[in-house]
């Protein structure tokens, strides 16, 4: 559906509808792998849909989009279908990337995303090429990273020429509280945004759990960025309910933390307001149909058929 035109209401029961996909999608997932069904690693999104849906929310047709190893949630924020994601994990012909690709590499370019990049900090770099390339033409590009990255030496050189160039660029850091399994404080010295500040490149902290909030700040500063001001900084702090990756029960959190960010678990903030508007029905209906879409797309997916083999030659361009 169309955002512009949506009353607060609807646009909220919108923005809740995609929050419900990925989470719901993710669940899959999780289900499928552990029995056997998925090839290759996964990184899931759980707890940090928030922001994929915010940001996604404010992009426009011609906008680029590159994001981490753990993008599923920001590929579907996007408008990518939940059967071609899943059957793209599945190894599917009919995923998205025609099942050759996996979790850490799809690519969608009928939705502006540019690609998932599994080396740390590799969309950093994408999306400031990408950025080189929209200069001029009003549209925008928007990398998404984690912490972790704002530790790593091509960081800085793409903050560095993004400013020098003054290019379109977005640069949103998703900051989860941990680069894999080691808490952020205890590795990054100082405050994320001033490292952005000391290049002069304007910044903004946002609550990655509030997803009204996350896309209010999206629309802000796309429409700077669209105005010719050049690159800005997103820190938006969130939290991922799952390990780093499938592998990864998580015992290294202190005790508590977890079940403190569960309470704001934007899934249930945003419900929490639509009832508080008197829309409960729509929240359950939403929840019911977002479910029965959802099963349909995992049946499709595990009856799809396997990519038939290829030779070398039948890739090259």
């Amino acid at each position: 559906m169309s955002l512009k035109a949506a009353t607060d209401i609807e646009l909220t029961l919108e923005l809740y509808r995609r929050m419900l996909v990925i989470r719901g999608v993710e669940d899959r997932i999780q289900a499928l792998f552990l029995k056997g069904e998925v090839f290759g690693t996964t990184h899931l999104y759980s707890g940090q849909e928030a922001v994929a849906v915010g940001f996604a929310s404010a992009l426009e047709e011609g906008d680029r989009v590159a994001c981490t190893y753990r993008g599923h949630g920001h590929m579907l924020a996007l408008g990518l279908q939940p059967q071609a994601l899943i059957a793209e994990l599945l190894g599917r012909s009919t995923g998205v990337n025609g099942g050759r690709a996996g979790s850490m590499n799809m690519v969608d370019l009928d939705h502006g995303h540019v690609g998932c990049y599994g080396i740390v900090g590799g969309s950093i770099a994408a999306a400031t090429g990408v950025a080189l390339a929209l200069r001029g033409s009003g549209k925008i590009a928007v990398a998404y990273f984690g912490d972790g990255t704002t530790n790593q030496a091509y960081f800085f050189e793409c903050l560095n020429f993004a400013k020098v160039f003054e290019l379109p660029l977005l640069f949103v850091c998703e900051n989860n509280g941990y680069g894999e399994y080691t808490p952020m404080a205890a590795v990054t010295a100082g405050e994320i945004v001033a490292r952005a500040q000391a290049m002069e490149i304007p910044t903004l902290i946002v609550d990655g759990m509030d997803v009204q909030a996350t896309r209010a700040a999206a629309l802000e500063v796309a429409a700077t960025i669209r105005a010719g001001a050049g690159p800005v900084f997103v820190e938006a702090r969130t939290y991922r309910f799952v390990g780093h990756s499938r592998s990864d029960p998580g015992r290294y959190r202190p005790e508590g933390e977890l079940d403190t960010w569960r309470a704001r678990d934007p899934l249930a903030l945003a419900a929490a307001w639509l009832r508080e508007q008197g829309e409960e029905r729509r929240v359950s209906e939403t929840e019911a149909a977002v479910e029965a879409e959802l099963t349909a797309a995992e049946s499709a997916a595990l009856g799809a058929p396997f990519p038939e083999p290829r030779e070398f030659s039948e890739f090259k361009a």
